[in-house]
C-alpha cells in the first residue's frame, strides 16, 4: 500500500513478474483488501498465485521512524516484514517510507552476525557495479566499512552471478596516505587478506561508473551524495537530448530514426529501482517511492533471485573472521644496532 502509487502500480508489477518467474513463486499482498481485490479482478489469470492479507493502516511517507515503530504494528509494511520472520514469505518488497522500513525491519528481523545496522545497496546501471552504503549509515568507522565490503561482495555474487567479485574502497585518491583515518584503517584490514575477499585497494569517484571493481564501499553520507549526483546527471542528459531532438524538423526526424538506440540509452541510464537492506535476518528490498510497475516488477524478480542464493550465510561466514582481521598489526621489530638500510 505504500509508495506514491500503491496497488495501481504493485498489482501490474506482480503481473509482469509472474510472467518470468517459476510457477512455484507466489505473492502475499498486504493492504486494503477491497482495493487489492478490485485490482486483481482485472487479472484473473494471476489470482491463484496471490494471497491478500488485509491491513487497514498505512505508514505515511513523511512519518518519522520512531513514530513508525510506535504505531506501525498492523500496517501493511509491518505485516509484510513480519511475514518474512514467520517464514510465510522469503522476502518483503516495499516502496514505502525508507526510514520506517529500515527501523521496522531491524526490529522484527534483527541483525545477523552481530551487525549493528543494515546497509542500503544499489547497482550503478552503466556497468552493474554494486555501491554501498547509499544512505542508511551516515557516520561509519573502519569496522563498519569492512562490514559493508563483506555484505556487498556476497550480495554482488548473488545478484549478478559473479563467482569472485572484486572490491574497492572509495577514497579521494589511490595513494596509501590519502583519506581520513577510518578509511585508511579499513584499507589496512581489507588489504591484509584475513577476510576471503578479492580486495583491489582504493578507488576514486570516476571509478564508480568505469567498472574498475565490482563492489565499491563507502559511508552512507558520501554514497548518498554520489548516487543523487549521478541520478541528477542522468536526468540532465536525458533532458538535453530531448531538447536537442525537438529543436526543429530535421532534429525530430533524426529522433524518429534513432528511436531504438535512444530507448536503449534511456534504459541503460535508468537508476536501479530497488535497494536491498543488507545485514538482516531476512530479505527486505526498498523500491523507489515513485516506482513504475516495470520498476517494481524488477524489484520482485531481484527478491526472488536473492531468496534462491545463500548470500546471508556467506556474510555470516566472513563476519566470523572479522574480529581477528580487525586486530592491530604486530609492531615491527626494531632493527639491530648498527644496521643500515
Amino acid at each position: 500500500m505504500g509508495g506514491d502509487h500503491g496497488p495501481p502500480v504493485v498489482i501490474p508489477a506482480v503481473v509482469r513478474a509472474i510472467a518470468s518467474l517459476p510457477r512455484d513463486v507466489g505473492f502475499l499482498l498486504h493492504g486494503d483488501e477491497s482495493v487489492i481485490r478490485a485490482g486483481l479482478a482485472k487479472h484473473p489469470d494471476i489470482a491463484g498465485r496471490c494471497e491478500v492479507r488485509h491491513a487497514e493502516r498505512v505508514i505515511a511517507m513523511d512519518e518519522k521512524p520512531a513514530q513508525a515503530l510506535r504505531r506501525g504494528k498492523g500496517t501493511s509494511m509491518w505485516n509484510a516484514v513480519e511475514a518474512v520472520r514467520e517464514g510465510q514469505a522469503v522476502a518483503a518488497v516495499s516502496a514505502g517510507n525508507t526510514g520506517a522500513l529500515m527501523a521496522i525491519s531491524k526490529l522484527i528481523l534483527r541483525m545477523c552476525a552481530d551487525l549493528e545496522r543494515p546497509a542500503l545497496v544499489t547497482s550503478i546501471p552503466t556497468l552493474m557495479t554494486t555501491f554501498l552504503d547509499v544512505g542508511a549509515n551516515i557516520d561509519c568507522d573502519a569496522e563498519r566499512l569492512v562490514e559493508f565490503a563483506i555484505m556487498g561482495e556476497a550480495y554482488h555474487r548473488a545478484a549478478h552471478g559473479v563467482p569472485r567479485p572484486t572490491v574497492g574502497l572509495l577514497n579521494v585518491g589511490s595513494e596509501e596516505m590519502k583519506g581520513h583515518e577510518e578509511v585508511r584503517e579499513a584499507h589496512r584490514v581489507l588489504r591484509e587478506g584475513k577476510l576471503d575477499l578479492d580486495y583491489r585497494g582504493f578507488v576514486e569517484g570516476d571509478d564508480i561508473t568505469r567498472g574498475s571493481v565490482d563492489v565499491i564501499v563507502t559511508d552512507g553520507f558520501t554514497g548518498n551524495v554520489a548516487l543523487k549526483a549521478m541520478e541528477g546527471a542522468a536526468r540532465f542528459m536525458n533532458a538535453e537530448l530531448r531538447g536537442a531532438f525537438t529543436s526543429g524538423l530535421m532534429a525530430t526526424l533524426g529522433a524518429v530514426l534513432a528511436r531504438p538506440a535512444l530507448l536503449k540509452f534511456r534504459e541503460r541510464m535508468s537508476p536501479t529501482p530497488a535497494a536491498p537492506l543488507l545485514g538482516l535476518n531476512g530479505i527486505v528490498l526498498k523500491c523507489h517511492g515513485g516506482a513504475s510497475d516495470r520498476d517494481f516488477a524488477m524489484a520482485l524478480r531481484l527478491a526472488a533471485d536473492l531468496s534462491r542464493s545463500d548470500f546471508s550465510a556467506e556474510i555470516e561466514r566472513n563476519m566470523r573472521r572479522l574480529p581477528c582481521a580487525l586486530a592491530e598489526p604486530a609492531p615491527e621489530a626494531a632493527a639491530p644496532e648498527g644496521a643500515t638500510e
